[in-house]
């Protein structure tokens, strides 16, 4: 892995050099005067006096060369459609609704906030917004009134986008209700809300602020509307997250240096090229959907997929059906999704031909050893696991093709991506901690291209919550451990705040949870630390197991917590035995797939869960209180 090595040392050591020959891939309008602007950190500005555009590179500058080329798959197994747009169609129907928006005064600066399904028109418009030089802003549809209403006060759009409703796994979930409740709890409601009908759910229009969309489209067909040109590091979006506090986080992008990153990731970490295309089944809600289902393929010049559907309907096969159908070169998912098919028959795997596919990419959660090893022998294809989060806009840690063919190893994202100076710290001293060793994973600032540039209208809490945490040095912190082999590869271990203390020892559930999965027995599983007047806390586990069949008598159900209960022994010792694995047919977790471990530890423990707002089944967390008793 020398290459890695050598090409990663350049990206740290000769930085100014390494990211000048990155931003070559971007159309600039005004060429950039200095490379980094570090003068006051941890606050970075890449490309500095570079006029550029996200729309421009992601759609202008591809026309002429790939005109009738697929660029946009929709695909909808919710309404059995699929449309596919060409280079040529997804410019028209970008300066349409750029003409929409410019109608009502949208321009540089301003926000709209699109609270939408995963339909073409929500991609149209995060790409009007760019070429405008307007900031977006897009809540995962469904999210909750009061959390809604909480992110368009914090971003104050101009101009809301939304649609009637969505569908998930057949069932119409209504937008435009809980929008309108959401605006009657603002204490700066927007005067314009433009609404997409699909048809799903009754829909009515509210008399001087609420605009039809397919009315207002029809009117600016053939619209052209020039683009925005702006300097790099203006805003290209804000993308919320959660915080310790009630206030989300708006983490906020910036514009060149977004696009050099994804820019240079389509080749170096998914070793693509134009002509290629793209299968990213998140949600462009979430930070993986804004950087590779929207931008990231078509900067570099690939058609993308998007899906509106889950990987079991109309049944397990069709994330395999789709990539014959279409030809993907490569497929990003996450590790739920893959265990969810580990519960499907497994000649599913087979039964379409995947020949044009590459690699299969998961992130958005850890990837435990058996799920990995499992997708792998059934596709017979390389897994590739990458570690990233919302603030790092593309991945931290990740295998890179593009750069050298390097082994993985199931269980690790392998290595600091180039421009990522990441170090494994100890959490006391701040002092870096050599391999081996369980510690903080951190990121030496600055922060690389296409990193969040700072919380929106909040420059102090992003200083206070990403860089005060490790004592004796200014470091990002990841609040993940994190642990480095001797050979190099890197290994997320859990969320800082998921440590147990059992008896003095402490324990990552991480770990716990990995032990559990190599049971042959289980699909899936939780572990959170429980209070305990004996020992602090101890280690409860929640298991879904593959055949539940063997949970319903009391008796077989104790004979198989007793089997995984040895292998957990067998492999991290008695310490990290938990004090109880109960069997439930789901896990509780958000629309993205993060299992909500809080709301978990909170029913153990008799508290009441708070905010259920992004929880896909709400029955779940009932089978945990069923399991208790």
């Amino acid at each position: 892995m020398q290459k890695t090595r050598e090409f990663h040392r350049r990206s740290i050591t000769d930085r100014d050099a390494f990211w000048r020959e990155q931003a070559e891939r971007v159309l600039w309008d005004t060429p950039f005067a200095e490379v980094l602007d570090f003068s006051r950190p941890p606050f970075a500005r890449w490309f500095v006096g570079g006029q550029t555009n996200l729309c421009f590179n992601a759609v202008d500058r591809w026309v002429e060369s790939q005109g009738e080329q697929p660029a946009l798959i929709w695909v909808s197994t919710e309404v059995d459609q699929e449309i596919t747009y060409t280079r040529r169609q997804l410019f028209d129907e970008v300066n349409a609704v750029a003409a929409m928006l410019r109608e009502q005064g949208v321009g540089r600066g301003d926000r709209v906030l699109l609270y939408m399904p995963m339909v073409p028109q929500a991609v149209f418009t995060m790409l009007a917004c760019a070429r405008l030089g307007a900031v977006h802003s897009v809540v995962f549809g469904g999210f909750a009134s009061v959390n809604l209403a909480q992110r368009i006060d914090d971003a104050t759009p101009k101009v809301i986008v939304s649609a009637d409703a969505g569908s998930r796994a057949g069932k119409v979930v209504p937008y435009k209700p809980l929008l309108d409740k959401a605006l009657s709890l603002c204490a700066h409601p927007p005067k314009s809300v433009i609404v997409l009908n699909r048809g799903l759910a009754p829909c009515g229009l509210e008399p001087r602020r609420d605009l039809d969309y397919q009315a207002l489209r029809e009117r600016h067909e053939g619209a052209r509307v020039p683009v925005q040109w702006l300097e790099s590091s203006e805003p290209s979006y804000i993308l919320y997250t959660s915080g310790t506090t009630g206030k989300p986080k708006g983490v906020q992008r910036d514009v060149g240096g977004y696009a050099v990153a994804l820019a240079a990731s389509m080749e170096y970490l998914f070793d693509g090229k134009p002509g290629d295309t793209f299968f990213c089944t998140s949600d462009i809600g979430w930070v993986v959907g804004h950087s590779y289902i929207v931008y990231g393929p078509l900067i570099g010049g690939q058609a993308t997929i998007l899906y509106e559907g889950t990987p079991v309907r109309p049944d397990g096969a069709i994330l395999w059906k789709l990539v014959e159908q279409h030809r993907v070169n490569t497929l990003f998912s996450a590790p739920t999704a893959v265990r969810v098919l580990k519960r499907q028959a497994p000649e599913l795997l087979s039964r379409h031909d995947l020949s044009t596919l590459r690699a299969v990419y998961l992130a958005g959660e850890p990837l435990d050893e058996p799920t990995a090893q499992w997708i792998s022998e059934g596709l017979g294809k390389p897994i590739i696991d990458n570690y990233w989060q919302t603030e790092s806009g593309w991945p931290i840690l990740s295998a890179q093709p593009g750069v050298e063919r390097v082994a993985t190893r199931f269980g690790s994202p392998s290595f600091p991506v180039y421009g990522f100076d990441a170090r494994i710290v100890s959490e006391q001293t701040g002092e870096d901690l050599p391999a081996g060793e369980k510690g903080v994973v951190a990121i030496v600032p600055p922060l690389p291209p296409g990193a969040m540039s700072t919380i929106w209208g909040d420059d102090d809490r992003f200083v206070q919550t990403y860089f005060t945490s490790i004592p004796g040095r200014q470091l990002y912190s990841t609040f993940d451990w994190g642990r480095v082999d001797e050979d190099g590869y890197w290994f997320i271990l859990g969320r800082t705040d998921d440590v147990i203390n059992v008896a003095g020892h402490r324990l990552g559930t991480r770990e716990i949870e990995e032990s559990i999965n190599s049971h042959s027995g289980i699909a899936e599983c939780a572990v959170v630390g429980v209070a305990d007047s004996l020992k602090g806390q101890v280690a409860m586990a929640f298991a879904v197991l593959k055949n539940p069949a063997l949970a319903e008598r009391p008796e077989d159900a104790r004979a198989v917590e007793g089997d995984i209960m040895r292998v957990v022994e067998d492999q991290l010792g008695a310490v990290a035995r938990p004090a109880r694995i109960r069997f439930v047919a789901a896990l509780p977790k958000t629309r993205s797939g993060k299992v909500l471990r809080r709301a978990i530890v909170a029913i153990c423990e008799g508290r009441d869960p708070g905010d259920l707002t992004t929880i896909e089944d709400p029955s779940s967390l009932e089978q945990i209180k069923d399991a208790l008793q």
